[in-house]
C-alpha cells in the first residue's frame, strides 16, 4: 500500500507516519510538508511543498496511490469564521478536490474532532464549519472517506505536540492517562491508537463513515 500523509509535523500526523513505518503492508509514504519533518526512514519521500492551495505540481503523482491521511488542521481560538474557514474547508478541499480528480480508487481519511457539527448548520462555529468539511469530503467519489472525530489524545511513542500549553497538559495527564482511557473510551485515546486506526481504515474499511472515540478505539487497538 502506498500512503500519502498531510500534517506529518503534527502530532496525529507523526503518530500516523510512525505506524506507517511499523506497517509491513505500507511500501511507500510520501509525506506533504512545509517544512521537513526531521525523520528518516526507507519508506519515506518528503515534498516541500509552499502552496497548500494548489496542487498542480502534485496532481499527476495522486494516481499512484491507495490512501491519503489528512491530519492537517489548526484550532479555532484567534480565528474569525472565514479565516477558519479558509484554513479547514477550503484547504483541505483543494487537496481532496485535487486528488479526487485524478484517482477515484483511493481512500481517504480525515481527522476532524468530536462534536463536529454534520448538520453544518448549529451556533458553534468550529464544528459547523468541521461538518460542512466532513460533508464535502464525503461527497467526492472516491473509493471510499472515512472522518476520525477524536476527542482527547494522549500524546504516545515520543510524539509531542509543537504548542507548549498543550504538551503542558498531555505532561501532567499522561500519568493517569491509562485510568481515563476506561472510564472514558468514547472520548479518550492516544496518537498510536488513532494513528493505527487511520492506517487500519484505510487499508480494510471500517462499517460506518464517521468514526468517533470508540469506534477510533476499537479500529486502533491492539491486535
Amino acid at each position: 500500500m502506498k500512503v500519502i500523509i498531510f500534517g506529518a509535523t503534527g502530532m496525529i500526523g507523526a503518530a500516523a507516519l510512525l505506524e506507517c513505518f511499523a506497517d509491513p503492508r505500507v511500501e511507500h509514504v510520501l509525506a506533504v510538508v512545509r517544512k521537513p519533518t526531521g525523520m528518516r526512514h526507507a519508506k519515506l519521500e518528503e515534498v516541500i511543498h509552499g502552496d497548500f492551495y494548489d496542487y498542480a505540481s502534485l496532481q499527476p503523482r495522486w494516481a499512484e496511490f491507495d490512501a491519503c491521511l489528512f491530519c492537517l488542521g489548526v484550532t479555532s481560538i484567534g480565528l474569525d469564521e472565514a479565516a477558519y474557514r479558509r484554513i479547514t474547508f477550503e484547504l483541505t478541499m483543494a487537496a481532496g478536490r485535487s486528488m479526487a480528480a485524478v484517482n477515484r480508487n483511493m481512500v481517504f481519511c480525515y481527522v476532524t474532532g468530536a462534536g463536529t457539527d454534520s448538520s453544518a448548520r448549529g451556533r458553534v462555529m468550529w464544528a459547523r464549519v468541521k461538518g460542512e468539511t466532513e460533508n464535502a469530503l464525503l461527497a467526492l467519489p472516491f473509493k471510499a472517506a472515512y472522518m476520525f472525530r477524536p476527542g482527547y489524545i494522549q500524546p504516545m511513542k515520543g510524539v509531542r505536540s509543537k504548542t507548549r500549553w498543550y504538551q503542558a497538559v498531555y505532561d501532567l495527564v499522561g500519568a493517569f492517562y491509562p485510568l481515563l482511557r476506561r472510564m472514558a473510551p468514547g472520548w479518550v485515546t492516544d496518537t498510536e491508537t488513532i494513528g493505527r486506526a487511520l492506517l487500519r481504515v484505510a487499508a480494510n474499511g471500517y462499517p460506518t463513515r464517521v468514526l468517533e472515540g470508540r469506534d477510533i478505539n476499537m479500529a486502533g487497538g491492539s491486535q
